[in-house]
Parts: structure tokens; sequence; C-alpha cells
């Protein structure tokens, strides 16, 4: 994304919105959204989560779902060893097979990105064109606790060390608090954060964290601040709260930038992370991207699962296609 494309954004964020980005300007847009049918939105997802789909394309399904993932750990004890063990991971999920395809992105804290980057090396990319990302989770992640300017400092750090990808979290207690503006004002401060030395930005995603929203009117409401701000993509957790990605808050988020892109033409990714751990359950998720906004969407730069134990269970039903039976749990690596 250019600078250019950001100040179209900022413009059509302004007419959107009829003034400035204040409280009282967002909370009129805000609140004057039609409201969630929480019934039968949860239909809805109960319905595309029953959907069977045949033996071929389930294979085609596990490969884009592992072309898909965002390879995580995030965990205090994260070490440099372990980041290039899940770089490793990455870039050949199943070792006995070679047309397994790669992951989308390994996410890391921003400290171990220069690691992910040096592991990668060549392969260090776009994964639209076959290559891995380093996405970097920032802002004070996961409480999203810090002032402005760490947060941004902490953005801006990772997009140095070469970040492709910065996965911020909003101030929940701001937004629940009914301060729209200051919301809006970090999620736009972070993105200008994200600009590279070239004059290309990083790609932006926002965590909503909709396990603490406590209601789907707050994760509609969210989802289209994030967006009109100039998030890239919304994320619906951070996985270290519960509940993290359901299947019925997806869906909503998904009716959002469904509505977004024929309002205006521009395409937001999303991207369920937390809880999500086998095929079948992400086999769910593809349904419902590809009945809700269009199989198109089903493509790394606008939709990705963030996982660390999915891509486990993906590969051994991957392999049960290819040999008719299961492969124990010592036939993959473990994470």
């Amino acid at each position: 994304m250019s600078l250019t494309e950001i100040q179209r954004q900022g413009e059509r964020a302004l007419e959107l919105l009829g003034g400035e980005p204040d409280d009282a300007t967002l909370r009129r847009f805000l609140h004057g959204l039609p409201g969630v049918d929480a019934v039968g939105l949860e239909q809805r997802a109960a319905a595309l989560g029953t959907r069977s789909i045949k033996t071929s394309s389930k294979a085609w399904a596990l490969d884009r779902i592992i072309s898909l993932i965002d390879l995580t750990t995030l965990e205090g004890a994260d070490t440099p060893g372990k980041v290039r063990s899940l770089v490793a991971k990455a870039l050949n999920p199943d070792a006995g097979d070679p047309t397994c395809p790669r992951v989308a992105a390994v996410c890391v804290y921003g400290d171990m990105v220069p690691y992910a980057v040096a592991a990668l090396g060549a392969a260090h990319g776009d994964p639209d064109d076959g290559l891995v990302s380093v996405a970097a989770v920032a802002t004070a992640f996961p409480s999203g606790r810090a002032s402005l300017e760490i947060k941004l400092a902490d953005t801006a750090d990772a997009v140095a060390h070469g970040a492709d990808e910065i996965d911020m979290v909003i101030d929940r207690g701001a937004f629940l608090a009914g301060r729209y503006g200051l919301v809006f004002e970090q999620i736009a401060r972070v993105k200008q954060a994200c600009r590279r030395a070239d004059g290309s930005y990083a790609s932006l995603k926002v965590i909503l964290e909709t396990g603490e929203l406590n209601t789907y009117d707050n994760v509609k409401r969210a989802s289209w601040l994030a967006i009109i701000a100039g998030g890239d993509f919304i994320k619906t957790s951070t996985g270290k709260v519960s509940p993290a990605a359901t299947l019925p808050v997806t869906l909503l988020m998904l009716e959002v930038v469904r509505d977004w892109h024929r309002l205006t033409g521009e395409r937001i990714g999303v991207k369920p992370a937390g809880g999500i751990r086998t095929s079948k359950d992400a086999i769910k998720y593809v349904v419902t991207v590809a009945e809700t906004v269009g199989v198109e969407w089903l493509q790394p730069h606008l939709f990705r699962f963030g996982a660390s134990s999915l891509l486990n269970d993906v590969l051994r039903q991957r392999q049960k296609i290819t040999t008719g039976h299961y492969a124990g749990a010592d036939y993959v690596t473990i994470d």
C-alpha cells in the first residue's frame, strides 16, 4: 500500500462519516448501523457448519487451509531456535511430501522478527507469490495497555526489522467506554507507523479481541471502526482470551467486509485466530468464507487462520487422503 492509497482511505473515511472522526461523529455512525440479529446470525453459522464436501473438494480445501495459516508462536519462553524451527516447518510442513504447500506467514513477537527474516532467507516475501511473510504482534500485545508512543515505537521497530505484517490490538477499554475517537486515532497512527523506508506499508491486522466485546453489535461496530481507520485486516482475537474465534463472530465480520466492498469496492481481509485446532473446524470457516464473500477471498491477502496447532491436524487429514489411513501424531513435527 502506498502513501497515496493511505490518503485516499482517509478521505473516504471522512466522506463516509460526514465529519471528523471524533467521539460524537463516530458514535452517530456506529450506533446508526443496523443491529445484529443474534439468533439469525447463529442459525446461519450453524447451517454453514453442517455443509459436507466431497473428497476431491476436501483435498483442495486442506491445501488451501495450509496456504492460509499464520503459523504462530507467542510465548514468553520463545527463543531464536524455536523461531528457526517454526520457519523450517512453515517452509516444509510435511517433510515426506514436497507437494505440500507452504503456510502464508510466521507470526512472532517483535523481538523475534530478525530471526524469522534470517531463517526464511530467499523464501521471505509475499505469500500470494508462494513465499512466506513475517507477521509481528505489536502495540503491547495482548493487553494493549501501553501509551500510544510505546505502541508506535513497537510497531516501527518490527517493521524496520523486516515485518511484512503487523497484528495490533485495539484498546478494548476505550472502545467499551465509547471513546471511539481514541481507538480510531490509535489505529490510524499505528497504520502510519507501518510505513517502510521505501514509502510502502506493512499490512495492518487489527485485533478486536471479540471475547471481551460482549455483544455482536459491539463486534460489528468495532469491525467498521477498524476498517474506517485504515486496517487492512480485521482479526478476531489474540488467542489469549476465551472465547477466541467463533464461527458466528467470523461470519459477522465477513458480512462487514462484504458490505464495505459493496460500498467502496475495497477488499478487506479477515483473520479468525485462537481455538481453531482441527481441519474439520477449519473447513467450516472455508465454507463460510466462500458462501459469504466468495471463493476469491480465500487467498493470503484476504483471509488467514491464526493458529499454532491446526497445521498438524490438517497434515494428518491430508496424509489420510493420500494413503488411506491416519498417520500417528509422531508422524508430524511437534510445534
